[in-house]
């Protein structure tokens, strides 16, 4: 048993976070990513990127962003963090603190002072506990963890600017460092955009850290990972039309 198993006894939980790895795992047979998955990856990191600052509320179009026309720094952080994230898979299964700081770097540059880049601001020993768990849990199902990391983080506020980005690409590098996401292929982040208010609420639902709040995220998180693997699909379509 480990830290989160608890977690999974919630009604709904288990089934939907089976569901969600079994929809991760039979997109990641597309036949497109043994040719193009590299191609695929870039594009989705875009797609995701685009997505997350939307979040943040910085929406914009993909092309426009695509197009380098896009100037707002929350998009331009987005883009870093979203490039910089196969390089931190590593520190992140290491030193998940050092790699939230090298995160918030990249995700506030323009947003904070430089006194403020990669400075935990808040969560005491809540998110050192994060931290812990992130670096040792090696047992309970990826994406529950991934979902515990984001929530914790967005929840927490460790950092005032940029959190939200700092706190999705926290949870992205949690599937890749568990094997399940290696690639980046899975569009979680445009997952969660496209259930937007449901993101919204069910993020603020686990705050409280009631039972129903934990368990509105958790199903929330599944299905936006359900989802990510649609945009995948689609981005796929694109590659090989």
């Amino acid at each position: 048993m480990t830290t989160l198993s608890p977690l999974t006894d919630l009604p709904d939980v288990a089934g939907a976070l089976e569901s969600a790895r079994a929809r991760v795992d039979k997109a990641l047979w597309n036949r497109t990513l043994r040719k193009h998955g590299a191609t695929v990856a870039t594009e989705v990191s875009l797609v995701d990127a685009v997505a997350s600052a939307a979040l943040e509320g910085a929406s914009y179009d993909i092309e426009e962003v695509r197009g380098g026309a896009v100037t707002d720094p929350v998009v331009q952080g987005a883009l870093r963090v979203a490039a910089a994230l196969p390089e931190l898979v590593t520190v992140w299964e290491k030193a998940p603190r050092q790699a939230l700081a090298r995160l918030h770097l990249l995700a506030a540059r323009g947003l904070a002072t430089g006194d403020e880049l990669g400075r935990p601001v808040r969560g005491g020993e809540r998110f050192s506990m994060l931290c812990d768990l992130a670096l040792t849990d090696r047992e309970s199902p990826a994406i529950l963890l991934a979902a515990v990391v984001e929530a914790e983080l967005l929840s927490l506020r460790v950092f005032d600017t940029g959190n939200g980005l700092v706190a999705r690409a926290a949870a992205k590098l949690t599937l890749a460092v568990r094997g399940l996401d290696p690639r980046g292929l899975i569009a979680v982040d445009a997952g969660h955009a496209a259930r937007e208010p449901e993101y919204l609420g069910s993020s603020n639902a686990f705050a409280t850290g009631t039972s129903d709040g934990v368990r509105s995220w958790l199903r929330h998180y599944a299905a936006a990972v359900e989802e990510g693997c649609e945009v995948m699909e689609t981005v796929c379509a694109r590659v090989i039309g």
